[in-house]
Formats: C-alpha cells, sequence, structure tokens
C-alpha cells in the first residue's frame, strides 16, 4: 500500500472510505466523553504540511490500544480512511499503529521529498540575494542573523493557521516574499531594494519566539515572551541587538558612521518596516505606512499570504458544484476553480475546427472504446450552469 501524506489523505478522502497508510507524530491522545456519557479518544497526529484527528468510540477495535499510544513519539498509520458525515472531518476505519524507527522519524520530522526539496531551494534564494545586498550595514545585519538564527528560522511556521502554517513555512514565506520584492523594484526603481529586502527577512522574524517547532516534532508551544510581547516588538528586539554587536565588531563596521545616508537612518527605516507592516493600526502595527518601501513591503506580505491561502484552500475544501467549492477562512467567499493559462500559440494556434475532416484525430476518436464523449466531459449538475451558459451582459 502506497504511503501518502496527511494532506494527499485528506484530498483523495472521499464517501468511501479508502485503504491508506500515513506516517506521522502523534501530537496528543486524551479520552473526553460525549454527552450521553460514554467515552472516547481524540487522536491528533501531524506531518510537515497538515494535522489529523481521529476521533475513536467505545465500540472500535481501535479503541482498547489508545491508552497506549505515546504523546510525540511517531508512527505508521494503516486503515482504511474517509469523509465524516458532516462531510469535512475524517474518520478512520479499522487502523492499527506501528511505532517507527528513528530514520523513519528523521524522514517524517523533515517533511516529504518535495517539500524538503522546496525549503532548501527557497533558504538558497534567501542567501543568494542577501549576497547581492550593496549596503554594508543591512547586508551584514541579514548575513550575521542568518548565521546565528539559521536553524530555528528553518523549523519556524509563517503562522499557527491560514497561511504557511508548517515547519519552515516562514522560510518558504519569506522566499517568495523577496522574488516579489525584487521585480517590484525593477518596476519601481526608486524603491531603495537592500532595505526592502532586508524589511522582508526581518518582518516576522519575531515569529522565531512565536511560531517556531520544537526541534523534534511538529508542536508549536505557546510561549510567555510571545503572549506578553508578540512577533513585531520581538523582531525590532533582534534587529537591534545583531546591529549592536555588528557596531561591536570593529572588523565589520568600520567606516559605517561616515557613509550615507547615515548609519542610524538605515536602522531607524529598517525598524519602521518591521512595524509597519500588518499596514493598520486595526491590524496590530503600532504605525502606517509611512515609506514606499513599508506600503510595498505590507503589500508584498499580504499579497503572499492570500497566494498561500488559496493554494491551500483549493486542496482541502469541499466541492459544492463543478468548479465552485466552500469558503476557506479567511478569504472573503467562496473557492472558485481560476482560469486555466492559454497554452497555444496566438495567430499559429491550431483550434478544434481547423483540425482536416476525415483525419481520425478528433478527441472522441480516440477515447478507448469503452468511454463515450459523454462520459469523459459529463454534463454540470442541474443546480449549475453549463460551460456554455452565459450570463447576460450587464
Amino acid at each position: 500500500m502506497e504511503l501518502v501524506t496527511l494532506r494527499e489523505l485528506k484530498h483523495e478522502a472521499g464517501t468511501v472510505a479508502v485503504a491508506m497508510r500515513f506516517h506521522a507524530q502523534l501530537e496528543k491522545c486524551f479520552q473526553k466523553t460525549t454527552k450521553t456519557g460514554n467515552p472516547f479518544y481524540e487522536v491528533k497526529f501531524a506531518d510537515a504540511e497538515e494535522s489529523l484527528v481521529l476521533r475513536v468510540w467505545n465500540n472500535t477495535p481501535m479503541f482498547n490500544f489508545c491508552d497506549q499510544l505515546r504523546d510525540r513519539a511517531f508512527y505508521e498509520v494503516n486503515g482504511e480512511f474517509g469523509l465524516g458525515n458532516d462531510g469535512r472531518s475524517i474518520d478512520g476505519r479499522n487502523w492499527t499503529v506501528r511505532q517507527l524507527d528513528e530514520s523513519e522519524a528523521a524522514e517524517v520530522l523533515a517533511g516529504s521529498g518535495a517539500l524538503r526539496e522546496k525549503q532548501d531551494r527557497d533558504y538558497a534564494f534567501i542567501e543568494n540575494t542577501v549576497a547581492e545586498m550593496q549596503d554594508p550595514r543591512l547586508a551584514a545585519l541579514c548575513r550575521r542573523f542568518l548565521e546565528q538564527y539559521g536553524d530555528r528560522f528553518r523549523r519556524t511556521g509563517a503562522a499557527r493557521d491560514y497561511h504557511h502554517a508548517r515547519r519552515g513555512g516562514l522560510v518558504e514565506h519569506v522566499s517568495q516574499m523577496m522574488r516579489t520584492a525584487v521585480q517590484i523594484c525593477e518596476a519601481y526603481t526608486d524603491l531603495n531594494r537592500d532595505l526592502l529586502v532586508a524589511g522582508v527577512l526581518f518582518h516576522d522574524i519575531g515569529k522565531l519566539w512565536e511560531n517556531a517547532y520544537l526541534e523534534n516534532g511538529f508542536t508549536m508551544p505557546f510561549t510567555e515572551i510571545s503572549e506578553l510581547i508578540g512577533h513585531i516588538p520581538l523582531g525590532m528586539e533582534i534587529v537591534n541587538k545583531v546591529w549592536r554587536e555588528l557596531q561591536d565588531d570593529e572588523e565589520v563596521s568600520t567606516g559605517w558612521n561616515d557613509l550615507e545616508p547615515h548609519s542610524e537612518r538605515v536602522r531607524l527605516h529598517l525598524l519602521h518596516l518591521i512595524v509597519s507592516h500588518h499596514g493598520e493600526l486595526a491590524f496590530g502595527s503600532p504605525v502606517v505606512p509611512k515609506t514606499p518601501e513599508a506600503q510595498a513591503l505590507h503589500y508584498i506580505d499580504n499579497l503572499d499570504a492570500k497566494m498561500e491561502m488559496f493554494d491551500r484552500g483549493y486542496q482541502v475544501a469541499g466541492e459544492l458544484a463543478r468548479n465552485v467549492y466552500e469558503r476557506v477562512h479567511p478569504l472573503p467567499g467562496k473557492l472558485v476553480i481560476p482560469l486555466p493559462r492559454f497554452e497555444g500559440e496566438g495567430e499559429h494556434a491550431e483550434s478544434p475546427a481547423e483540425t482536416p475532416a476525415g483525419t481520425g484525430e478528433s478527441e472522441t476518436a480516440a477515447m478507448p472504446d469503452s468511454e463515450t464523449a459523454e462520459e469523459a466531459n459529463p454534463a454540470p449538475p442541474l443546480e449549475t450552469a453549463g460551460e456554455n451558459d452565459r450570463p447576460e451582459p450587464f
């Protein structure tokens, strides 16, 4: 039986339970009681991208071994999985577990091959973009931060929910924001590229103490410092701390006082990007963006978060009708499948109508004998509009 990730399991689960197998860490297993007094277990598994909650009722064979499961241990789970009666939750039937060995657990912790490759590529892009910076102060600040906090950075999520809420998610978020920032500086050439790139790196860096995962697991603990201060003041503190260290290092900071713009203005403008990146006072920014770079950073941050929400939403939302899926919070409405890109070659593209008659190359003719055109392209449900049902002009 093929090994799947939790995201793949959620995507493939349907109304009919299917046999599947996954590797994950057990976050917690605790006993609860129904309204009628019957005991049941709530078991939460997690891997590098998703979490899964299974409920185990007292009349199932799995109930008796739940009290033997250990929190934060890594397991292989093998069973039948499908959608629950609510159409959203996942039901597990007749599942069994096997504890993973150390090498297997390490693979789960590192994530799927595709995720590891992506995050390695993203981190390398961050390092390379920092290496291209021209301002020696901002370049030194970014390099020193990556040297000191790189390992923690790579196991921090960008959020607890909604976007990039996974181990290493902050690296993905920052790298994609940097790609956007570099391109925006090509369009708006008056922007200070070095300042904007540094702002991207540091805007959420306080989350290393707010959204960091444990070294050996997928649990994101709450901390007193993040609750009492929050990631924006923490980010300012980290920048100031590393900046002071660099100033005290004469091999690095010699000549800084003679550079223009003045070094203190550079630090001040970078701090402004951190404190204003939420965009509005109502959203937690102590001040609103007051420079072009600060405004650009706010929009870049918001754009990347929203694109990630759409991407994940299409993978987990329930289908309501043809091309229409359930709303995924905090996006404002139901999801609609995006329009595919046109893959032709302009006026030289060959349309189906231009196919010479009698060539036998039609789509229907190419189908297997057992498949009719109607089966391959089923009509939309009665309650939805068909592909050719166009609305009247406004």
